[in-house]
């Protein structure tokens, strides 16, 4: 694929922690794939309340000790004390982790909307300022081009986005967005409040179409009209492959083409869509020497 002549950005890859055996192996395949592209860091989710805290450790330990990757553990607000949360994050350094996904949380299961701990933090502003005071790590947090569900307006929005970088923050990862103008923006919008920390887009290679779909619909991201179309028109998964990946390489080139200079990409532990739209954009893959076989981060 042609590109804008611009040098390619660093990446990032988020993976979540498996939930069986089979996901294990899943995990590791896609940690294998991907490793080879030299990725700056790669994040592991972490499910609300710690739902998912040994798994994450686990994926976490797996793919620092055999990978040899920098790994950014998530870190959210739910369901935990203030001193439970910062044990998680002492934790993470104790396993080699320098960086954090500084998030609030979604609501656990079941729940409609986020209640703090009474001994927890609020906010992931508060979350990011006592992380501050444990531990040297680098701090990402979230942004949200297309506004937060539950923020008052645009305006509010960004103004808790400039507290969290202002606590300690060095860096933010948007949600996923699909018109590259969407993030511009809200880029701009940030630069005009005075926000001065870079703003990575996270993107979302599609690898299923229909379940995109309803996940966008609950995090309120938009999918345009011309994606359903084309989506429709795609008659075998090796089609819809194609379009995907056509579809995620013609926006980063137009990103690229804007100045962006780091992309996190959502993964979904589907690492073959992931590797194929970074191929075909020009980045090479460096074969690595992994410390033991996979298959471990269960």
């Amino acid at each position: 694929m042609a590109t804008t002549g611009k040098a390619l950005p660093s990446l990032s890859f988020e993976f979540f922690p498996p939930h069986t055996p089979e996901g294990s192996l899943r995990l590791w395949r896609s940690v294998e794939r991907l490793a080879p592209l030299a990725p700056r860091f790669v994040s592991v989710t972490y499910g609300a309340g710690g739902t998912t805290r040994d798994r994450t450790n686990a994926a976490i330990q797996t793919i620092i000790g055999r990978a040899r990757l920098n790994v950014a553990g998530h870190l959210t607000c739910v369901g935990a004390s203030r001193a439970e949360t910062l044990e998680v994050a002492r934790g993470y350094a104790r396993l080699g982790v320098r960086r954090i996904v500084a998030l609030r949380g979604d609501p656990p299961k079941g729940e409609t909307r986020f209640v703090p701990h009474p001994d927890g933090f609020a906010s992931a502003a508060e979350l990011v300022a006592g992380l501050r005071e444990v531990g040297d790590f680098e701090i990402a947090v979230g942004a949200y081009p297309e506004v937060h569900p539950e923020a008052a307006s645009a305006a509010a929005d960004i103004e808790n986005l400039k507290r969290k970088l202002d606590a300690g923050a060095s860096m933010a990862l948007t949600q996923f967005f699909f018109e590259n103008e969407t993030f511009l923006r809200f880029r701009d919008a940030c630069a005009r409040a005075g926000i001065t920390a870079p703003i990575h887009p996270g993107l979302l290679p599609v690898e299923n179409f229909s379940r995109m779909v309803n996940f966008a619909g609950r995090c309120k991201a938009s999918v345009p009209e011309w994606m359903h179309r084309a989506f429709e028109r795609a008659e075998t998964p090796e089609e819809a492959h194609t379009l995907s990946v056509a579809i995620a390489c013609e926006q980063i080139d137009g990103l690229i083409g804007e100045g962006v200079e780091h992309l996190h990409l959502y993964t979904l532990n589907n690492p073959d869509l992931t590797f194929d739209v970074c191929h075909t954009l020009g980045y090479a893959a460096a074969p690595l020497a992994f410390a033991a076989e996979g298959g471990g981060a269960a």
